[in-house]
């Protein structure tokens, strides 16, 4: 079973990938896409703030 720190690790890369993809797709204008890429964000956050992580430094979007 993974200890919480590699779960942290892992969940804080995902969550940095999914800000990335919003990024690229909202300069993109695609609508669709950032609307199902927030979902993931939103669950990854709700994750992270659960786990005790500051998103101060770390969320990009801030949404």
């Amino acid at each position: 079973m993974p200890s919480n720190g590699e779960i942290i690790k892992d969940v804080v890369e995902q969550f940095q990938k999914i800000q990335a993809h919003m990024k690229n797709a909202k300069k993109e204008n695609a609508t669709e896409t950032y609307e199902g890429l927030k979902k993931d964000y939103n669950s990854l956050k709700a994750i992270l703030n659960s786990l005790g992580v500051n998103l101060t430094d770390i969320d990009e979007i801030k949404e």
